[in-house]
């Protein structure tokens, strides 16, 4: 157990049962009233972001998280099969933690796993990753005078939206946040 004086921004707490983990946190003093430290929090599992006035000498437990990068091996029903690139140990991660970036993840992936007490609790993918154009329709010359763009198909099968010029066959980059196209790669 831990003051909340000693909570940092980044900290994971254990909050009313949850793990949450701390967004925004500020000192006030209001007037002659007394100190308390004022917390914004994102609920790990959930997302939800709570908020919440700390005591200065109320107790929190700030949760031990490790963070280390794993290989992405294959897909195992409603769970994704890591490895551990120093000891080579393999773990289940639900499909559920990858959010919306997993249309974008591919095998032999270098992904960023965080573990509290031997629980997986939150993967992210890279912020950007290269994929190969797997299918897309030909553009037609002269078919448009501003940027538009078309629909093409990944080599994990997701759908992206990528400008005329690319073909099937090109690599393009990325961003796994928000499924849009960076730009071409060599």
């Amino acid at each position: 157990m831990a003051k909340a004086s000693e909570v940092k921004t980044g900290n994971v707490l254990r909050f009313n049962g949850e793990l949450v983990s701390v967004e925004e946190y500020i000192h006030r003093t209001p007037g002659n009233l007394r100190a308390f430290y004022q917390a914004r929090m994102r609920n790990v599992k959930t997302g939800k972001i709570v908020e919440y006035r700390f005591r200065t000498d109320e107790e929190v437990t700030i949760c031990r998280v490790e963070t280390n990068d794993y290989q992405y091996l294959y897909e195992d029903g409603d769970y994704l099969v890591v490895m551990d690139n120093n000891t080579f140990e393999q773990y289940n991660i639900p499909k559920l933690l990858f959010g919306s970036a997993i249309k974008f993840l591919k095998e032999g992936m270098n992904v960023t796993i965080a573990f509290e007490s031997d629980e997986p609790i939150v993967a992210q993918l890279p912020n950007s990753v290269e994929l190969e154009i797997t299918y897309t329709e030909p553009a037609v010359k002269g078919d448009t005078s501003t940027s538009a763009q078309k629909y093409a198909t990944v080599e994990t099968g997701a759908e992206i939206r990528v400008p005329l010029f690319i073909n099937q066959g090109d690599k393009v980059k990325v961003d796994t946040k928000t499924g849009d196209y960076m730009e071409r790669v060599k």
